[in-house]
C-alpha cells in the first residue's frame, strides 16, 4: 500500500510539474501575442500616416504633370496588401481566440512586414524631396514672426479658416507695410513644415503689383506647375493649360500676393472654386473693396504692431544702443512716432543703427514730428518715418535712390545698368577708371540696401524698390521743391502720352515699358530733363525732330526695344549726351552724324540692323564703352576710326557680323586688330578676326592689360559657353597648321578649336613654343570640336612636361582618336587638376582614357560626360605592367558619370574598383554595361542612378544589400537620347 500511494505520489508530482510548464509556457505565449498585437496596432497606424504622405507626394507629381514614380506606386499596391492581410489576421482573432496561440508566427510575421514598409515608406519620401519632385511647398525666405503675439495669432486663425469646408475664398487687406506679404509669407512656410499633415497637394505663390500684367502671373503659375511655356503662346491658349493641369490636383492652395485691382480668376486659368471644394485661394491687397469684389469669404484685416510688439521689433534693428539709459526714452518715443508699421519701423531703426550720440536722436525725432505731408492722408502717414531714412542718406545717395523709382513697380533693375545711369547723371564722379566708378555705385547700391531702401531683385544681379519704399521715392518727387521734380509713367500700358505733361520743371521722364504709339512734336523746351527712358515701347516707330530738341539737356536717351528705323539729326544737337542706349531696336538702321557729341561715353548699338559704323564716332573721344554685339548687318568699319577713341575700356562686338582684319588678310580701307592693339585704356573686348594673327612676344602687351576677352578667329567662330570664358580664344573653320598661337595660350583662360584642319602640326608648334615659356598656366578649359583626322603625335614632337598643368575642363566632340591618351601624348598632360571630363559623337575612342605612366589617377575629376562613341568598350584601362588591385581607385573624388548611347561599352573599370564620392550615375542605351563602382560601403553615397528598368534589373552587385540601398533612388528613364538626357548640350 505504501509502495502504491509512493507510486501513485511520483506520477502526480511528474504530471502537476508537466501542467504547469504548458500552462507557464502558454501564458507566455499569451502575454507576447498581445504585445505583438498592440505593436502591429502601432505599426499599423504610422504605416498609415507614410501611406497618406505618399498620396500627397504622387499627388504633387500629378499636378506638376511629371511622369509617375514606379517605386511610389508599387509601394502603395504592396502596403495595401499588408493592410489586407493585418485586417484578415486581426478578423479571425475576434472570432476564435484559440488562433491566437497558433498564429504567433503568422503575426510577427505580419509585424515585420508593416515595419519594414514603414521604413521603405519614408525612405522614399526623402529620396523624392531631395530630388525636388514632391516639393508641394516651396520655402520662401522671410522675416520671422515669432515674437509678435498679434501676428502670430492671425496665423493661427488663418490655418484655422483654410480647414473650414464653408471657406474657399481669403482676403487679407492693410496698409501698405503693415506686413500682408510677412503674414502670408509666414503661413507658406507653416505649411511648408507641416507638408506631411497639411491638406494641399501644391501650394502656389504669385505676386501681382499694381500694374497688373496677366501674362506675367500666369507665367508665375505656370513656372511652379513645372509647365513648358512656349513664347508664342496666347494669354488664352495658357490659361487653357493652367486650367486642365489644375484639374488634375485634389486640392491646391493659390496665394496672390500684393492685389490692387479686381482679378478674373478665369482670365489666369483658375478652375471655378465649386468643381474644386478643398481647394482654396488667399489674396493680399491694400483695398478691402478688391477682397469684396473678388467675393472672398472671409476678410482679415492686418493692423499695426501694438506699442510693446513694436518697440522689440524697432529695438531688433536699431541694435543695443537703443536700450541705453541715455537713448532709451528717446528711442520709445521715435519707435511710438512710427506708428506701429513695420516697414517704417524696420526701416528707420536700422537708419539709427549703431549711433550712440544723443543729438543724433533728438535730431531724428524733431524731424519725425516735423515732417508733415502735403495732404494729409493715410498713405503719407507712412512718409513721415520714411523721411528720416532719406534724410539720412547723405547727398550722393539720395538722387541715386529717388532715380529707382524710375522704373516700374515690383521691376527687377539690373545692377550694372543702374550704376551706368547713376554715373551719366554725375551722381558718381567719374573716375580715371570707369571700372572704379562701377565699383562705387556698387557700394552705394549695398548701402541703400542695408538702409532698407533697395532690396534683392528676382534675378542675380538685380535690385527692386518695396512698393511702398517706391510711392515714397515718386512722393518725394512730386512734392519736392528742388530739382528732382519727375514724370514717371512707366509700365502703365499708354499708347501716347499728352504734350502738356511736359512742363519746363521737370528733371527726369520715364516712359518705359508701355505702349506708345508716337511721340508729341514738343514746342516748348524742358531746359532742366537730364534722363529720358523710354525702352519697352515695342509700337515707337519715330522719333519727331522737334521731340528731341526739346531736351537740349539730355544725358541718358533709352530707345531700347523701341521699332524706330532711324533717328533725327536732332540727336546732334543734344551736346551734353552721356550715354545713348539703342539696344534691341531690330530695326534701326540710320544715325545722324554723331560727331558733335563729344561728351557721349557709352554708346550701345546691341542688335540693330546698322550696316557701317555710325559717322563722325571717331570724334567721341571721352567714349569709353562701346557695344556693337549682335550686329547681324555690320560690314564695314573705316580704317583709322577706332585707333582714334583713345578713352576706350570696352568694345563688344560679340556675335557680330564684321571680321577684323590681320596683316595679309584685311580689304582695303578697312580696320584691322593692330588699331586695336593701339588702344591702351581698353580693359574688355570680344570680336571676331578673319585669322589667327602673329604676333611676337614683345608685341602682346595689349592683351595682357585686358581684364576680359573673347577672341572668335575664323570665318564661323561660335561655341558653346563654358565656366572658364573670362579670357576666351574660339577658333573655327581654318586651317591651322602654320599657326602659333603660344603667346594667346600664354593669357587665356578658354580655348576652343572648332572644325579645323592642320591641328596635329598647330599641337607641334605649341610643344615649340613652350620653349620660351614654363607652360601654359593660364589655360582652364580646353575644347575640340570636329577634328577628322588622327591626333597621334609625329616622332619626337610630344611634350616633356604638362603644357596645360592647371586644365580644368577637357571638352573633346567629335574627333578622331581611340583614346584620350593621343591628346595625351602631344600636350604631355597630366590631368592633375581636371575636373570635367565631356566626350561626343568621337566615333573611333575605344578607350577613354589608359592609366599607366605618367598617368594612375586623376585626383580632382568630378564629373565626367560620355555619350554617342559607338565604339566605345571601356572608359578605364590600364598597361600591362599596373597591377590594378594595387592601385587607388582612378577617380577618387568623381561625384557625376553621365552616360548615353554607347552601345559598346562593357565596363568602367576593374570590377573590384569604387568610386567612393559618386552621387550621381545616369546611363542611357549602355545596355552592356552589368556593374557599377557602387558597393556597400559607398552606395549610401548615392543620391540618383537613372537608367533604363531592364539595364537597372540587369546590373550586377557585390550583395543585395547594394541594391536594396540603391533602389529607392533609382529614376527610371525613357531612351530619348535626343532629348532631354544628353547633357553634352546643356
Amino acid at each position: 500500500m505504501e509502495l502504491l500511494s509512493s507510486i501513485l505520489g511520483s506520477i502526480l508530482a511528474d504530471t502537476t510539474r508537466a501542467m504547469c510548464g504548458a500552462i507557464s509556457s502558454r501564458a507566455i505565449h499569451t502575454i507576447r501575442f498581445k504585445s505583438n498585437l498592440t505593436s502591429l496596432k502601432n505599426a499599423l497606424d504610422r504605416l498609415m500616416e507614410v501611406a497618406y504622405k505618399v498620396d500627397k507626394t504622387l499627388e504633387t507629381l500629378e499636378i506638376t504633370g511629371r511622369s509617375l514614380q514606379v517605386q511610389l506606386r508599387r509601394w502603395q499596391t504592396d502596403v495595401q496588401e499588408i493592410f489586407n492581410e493585418s485586417s484578415s489576421f486581426q478578423e479571425k482573432q475576434s472570432i476564435s481566440c484559440a488562433l491566437s496561440c497558433r498564429n504567433g508566427k503568422d503575426l510577427v510575421t505580419i509585424l515585420e512586414k508593416v515595419e519594414t514598409f514603414e521604413k521603405l515608406g519614408k525612405h522614399l519620401i526623402e529620396t523624392f524631396h531631395v530630388d525636388g519632385s514632391n516639393e508641394r511647398v516651396e520655402y520662401i525666405p522671410g522675416p520671422f514672426i515669432q515674437n509678435q503675439t498679434i501676428t502670430s495669432q492671425m496665423l493661427a486663425n488663418i490655418m484655422d479658416i483654410l480647414k473650414s469646408e464653408k471657406v474657399q475664398k481669403i482676403g487679407i487687406w492693410g496698409m501698405g507695410g503693415v506686413g500682408k506679404t510677412t503674414l502670408v509669407t509666414a503661413l507658406n512656410n507653416k505649411l511648408h513644415e507641416e507638408v506631411g499633415k497639411q491638406p494641399f497637394g501644391m501650394v502656389i505663390w504669385a505676386t501681382v503689383s499694381a500694374e497688373f500684367d496677366l501674362r506675367r502671373v500666369q507665367m508665375q503659375i505656370a513656372e511652379r506647375l513645372g509647365m513648358v511655356i512656349k513664347l508664342e503662346e496666347t494669354d488664352e491658349k495658357l490659361a487653357r493649360q493652367i486650367h486642365r493641369r489644375l484639374e488634375k490636383a485634389c486640392n491646391f492652395l493659390l496665394i496672390l500676393d500684393d492685389v490692387w485691382k479686381p482679378i478674373d480668376l478665369n482670365l489666369l486659368g483658375i478652375p471655378q472654386m465649386k468643381e474644386h471644394e478643398a481647394s482654396k485661394v488667399i489674396l493680399t491687397s491694400r483695398f478691402l473693396e478688391v477682397c469684396r469684389s473678388m467675393k472672398t469669404d472671409v476678410d482679415i484685416r492686418v493692423d499695426c504692431l501694438d506699442e510693446e510688439e513694436a518697440w522689440q521689433l524697432f529695438c531688433q534693428n536699431a541694435g543695443e544702443v537703443a536700450s541705453s539709459d541715455r537713448i532709451r526714452p528717446l528711442a520709445k518715443a521715435i519707435s511710438l512716432e512710427c506708428g506701429g508699421l513695420p516697414l517704417a519701423i524696420i526701416t528707420v531703426g536700422t537708419a539709427m543703427r549703431g549711433k550712440k550720440m544723443v543729438k543724433l536722436w533728438k535730431h531724428a525725432l524733431k524731424e519725425l514730428k516735423r515732417s508733415v505731408p502735403w495732404v494729409k492722408s493715410i498713405e503719407e502717414n507712412i512718409y513721415q518715418p520714411l523721411k528720416l531714412s532719406y534724410d539720412l542718406l547723405d547727398d550722393k545717395m539720395k538722387p541715386c535712390f529717388l532715380f529707382c523709382a524710375l522704373f516700374p513697380e515690383d521691376y527687377s533693375i539690373e545692377v550694372t545698368e543702374l550704376v551706368r545711369y547713376w554715373i551719366a547723371e554725375g551722381f558718381i564722379d567719374e573716375q580715371d577708371n570707369h571700372k572704379y566708378s562701377m565699383n562705387e555705385g556698387i557700394t552705394l547700391v549695398e548701402n541703400l540696401k542695408d538702409a532698407c531702401l533697395l532690396e534683392e531683385g528676382a534675378r542675380d544681379g538685380t535690385v527692386k524698390m518695396h512698393d511702398v519704399v517706391r510711392d515714397f521715392a515718386l512722393w518725394v518727387m512730386s512734392s519736392s521743391q528742388d530739382d528732382c521734380h519727375s514724370l514717371i509713367a512707366s509700365g502703365m500700358g499708354l499708347i501716347e502720352i499728352p504734350q502738356e505733361k511736359f512742363v519746363p520743371s521737370i528733371r527726369r521722364v520715364s516712359l518705359m515699358n508701355n505702349k506708345l504709339e508716337r511721340l508729341p512734336d514738343c514746342s516748348a523746351e524742358c531746359e532742366k530733363v537730364s534722363a529720358f527712358l523710354l525702352q519697352g515701347n515695342f509700337q515707337l516707330q519715330e522719333v519727331p525732330v522737334g521731340f528731341l530738341q526739346a531736351f537740349p539737356a539730355l544725358r541718358i536717351l533709352n530707345l531700347s526695344g523701341t521699332h524706330i528705323k532711324a533717328l533725327p539729326y536732332s540727336l546732334s544737337q543734344l551736346h551734353n549726351l552721356h550715354s545713348l542706349i539703342l539696344r534691341d531696336c531690330y530695326y534701326l538702321e540710320e544715325l545722324p552724324s554723331l560727331e558733335a557729341l563729344t561728351k557721349l561715353q557709352l554708346l550701345d548699338l546691341c542688335a540693330t540692323r546698322i550696316k557701317e559704323f555710325p559717322r563722325g564716332l571717331e570724334a567721341l573721344s571721352s567714349l569709353k564703352l562701346l557695344d556693337l554685339s549682335r550686329t547681324h548687318y555690320l560690314e564695314s568699319i573705316p580704317a583709322g576710326i577706332i585707333s582714334k577713341l583713345s578713352n576706350l575700356e570696352a568694345l563688344d562686338m560679340t556675335l557680330s557680323h564684321y571680321h577684323w582684319g590681320i596683316q595679309g588678310q584685311v580689304q582695303e580701307g578697312q580696320a584691322t586688330l593692330d588699331e586695336i592693339t593701339h588702344l591702351h585704356r581698353l580693359l574688355v573686348l570680344s570680336i571676331r578676326v578673319v585669322g589667327i594673327p602673329s604676333l611676337s612676344p614683345e608685341n602682346i602687351s595689349w592683351i595682357r592689360k585686358l581684364k576680359k576677352f573673347q577672341l572668335f578667329i575664323g570665318p564661323t567662330a561660335n561655341s558653346l559657353p563654358t565656366r572658364h570664358d573670362k579670357r576666351r580664344v574660339t577658333i573655327s573653320s581654318l586651317n591651322v597648321s602654320e599657326a602659333s598661337i603660344g603667346w594667346l595660350l600664354t593669357n587665356a583662360t578658354s580655348l576652343v578649336v572648332n572644325h579645323c584642319w592642320g591641328l596635329n602640326a598647330m599641337l607641334e608648334n605649341l610643344v615649340i613654343d613652350i620653349e620660351s615659356t614654363s607652360s601654359f598656366d593660364v589655360l582652364r578649359s580646353l575644347t575640340i570640336e570636329s577634328f577628322g583626322s588622327s591626333l597621334r603625335p609625329a616622332g619626337g614632337c610630344a611634350a616633356q612636361l604638362d603644357l596645360l598643368p592647371n586644365l580644368e575642363e577637357l571638352h573633346l566632340r567629335g574627333v578622331n582618336l581611340e583614346t584620350t591618351r593621343e591628346l595625351v601624348g602631344h600636350l604631355g598632360l597630366r590631368f592633375e587638376s581636371l575636373k570635367l571630363l565631356e566626350v561626343s559623337r568621337c566615333r573611333q575612342l575605344k578607350c577613354l582614357l589608359s592609366v599607366g605612366n605618367f598617368i594612375c589617377f586623376l585626383p580632382n575629376l568630378q564629373e565626367i560626360r560620355v555619350s554617342f562613341c559607338d565604339k566605345l568598350q571601356v572608359l578605364f584601362d590600364y598597361y600591362p605592367e599596373i597591377a590594378p588591385a594595387s592601385i587607388e581607385p582612378v577617380v577618387p573624388n568623381l561625384r557625376v558619370i553621365k552616360l548615353t548611347n554607347l552601345p559598346q561599352l562593357t565596363r568602367l573599370c576593374t570590377e573590384e574598383e569604387t568610386w567612393g564620392c559618386l552621387e550621381q550615375v545616369e546611363v542611357i542605351k549602355c545596355k552592356l554595361v552589368k556593374r557599377l563602382p557602387i558597393n556597400s560601403k559607398n552606395a549610401h553615397r548615392v543620391k540618383e542612378i537613372r537608367g533604363e528598368p531592364d539595364w537597372w534589373n540587369s546590373l550586377h552587385w557585390d550583395n543585395t544589400n547594394t541594391k536594396t540601398t540603391l533602389q529607392p533612388r533609382f529614376i527610371s528613364s525613357t531612351s530619348d537620347v535626343f532629348g532631354v538626357h544628353d547633357s553634352s548640350w546643356k
